[in-house]
């Protein structure tokens, strides 16, 4: 925290040599800020941005504030990001202490814009660790069906931005939410063959997926919400042992962490490691061109990586 409270001053500067036609300057591309006209978005995750791009359609810009592979639970923004955040007429957060950057930044940015919060109207997972994490898990997301929801707060929040083109986000909206339930019967087909629905991963990011789908959660390499988390002797020592007990038949990684620890740990429990391009999509979604560079594509590649290692 006292990193980010001090990178405030620096982010402020920044801004000071920032004209207003600066502002909304960014990358190429509708979701880094590249000019498509109509209402401007700025999202806080890459799975946000990807919703907003897909409603907004070509009356939105959208900037995404984390890009691929980037953890968002130890993010530092940069003064582009303050200058977007400042600019835009939405702002959607994912909330649930996600984002632990953001309340500095957005004082920093001081934005006229709506803020939206995507967990609003979401069953949350609570923590087994109510005092380290009260606000639940923060990995709604991983749920079609609460992706379902988060898409429509973004509609909702456009339409308000700029009314004029509310029947085409409307439009929008209604074609990816049918994507999103063919999305989730295939996934759901997918997963009930499955004898073995024993899952360890490398953080507690799934949890959302793995109760809407009845898949076992054993355990987490870190055994925690936060990928900051320290992990310790005992949680290792507990971890082997609940893989060897429960017959489980692999640990699967993350693509935004290294797979050191996972892989340490698979070895002394016996079991395989799912790393590298089968690495799970957790807290992003993957670089252009990857198996998880939208949200639809990142749903369908951690299901045949579960499938396929635990048939």
């Amino acid at each position: 925290m006292l990193g980010r409270l001090a990178l405030v001053p620096i982010l402020l500067l920044g801004l000071a040599g920032c004209s207003g036609e600066d502002r909304l300057s960014g990358a190429s591309g509708s979701k880094d800020g590249g000019s498509k006209g109509g209402v401007t978005v700025v999202a806080t995750t890459t799975q946000l941005a990807d919703f907003a791009t897909i409603v907004g359609g070509d009356h939105a810009t959208v900037y995404g504030v984390l890009k691929a592979n980037i953890d968002p639970h130890d993010y530092e923004p940069s003064p582009a990001d303050v200058q977007q955040l400042g600019a835009a007429d939405v702002i959607v957060k994912n909330g649930l202490d996600l984002e632990g950057w953001f309340e500095d930044t957005i004082k920093a940015a001081a934005p006229k814009g709506q803020i939206i919060e995507a967990g609003d109207g979401i069953e949350v997972r609570k923590a087994g660790d109510e005092e380290e994490h009260p606000e639940g898990d923060p990995h709604i997301w991983h749920s079609p069906a609460n992706a379902k929801i988060m898409v429509n707060g973004i509609e909702e929040a456009l339409s308000k931005a700029a009314p004029e083109h509310a029947g085409a986000y409307q439009r929008n909206e209604a074609e990816y939410i049918d994507q999103l339930d063919a999305l989730d019967a295939e996934v759901r087909g997918q997963v009930a063959r499955l004898a073995n629905k024993k899952v360890v991963t490398n953080h507690d990011a799934f949890g959302y997926y793995l109760d809407h789908y009845g898949l076992e959660f054993v355990g987490s390499i870190i055994p925690s919400f936060d990928t900051q988390a320290e992990l310790s002797a005992d949680n290792i020592s507990d971890i082997v042992a609940n893989i060897k007990s429960s017959g489980v038949k692999a640990v699967f990684s993350e693509s935004s962490l290294p797979p050191k620890t996972a892989e340490a740990i698979g070895k002394e429990a016996g079991v395989k490691v799912v790393a590298g391009e089968d690495a799970l999509y957790g807290d992003t979604l993957g670089p252009e061109g990857s198996g998880g560079d939208s949200y639809l594509k990142m749903i369908r590649h951690n299901t045949k990586a579960l499938v396929d290692n635990l048939s």
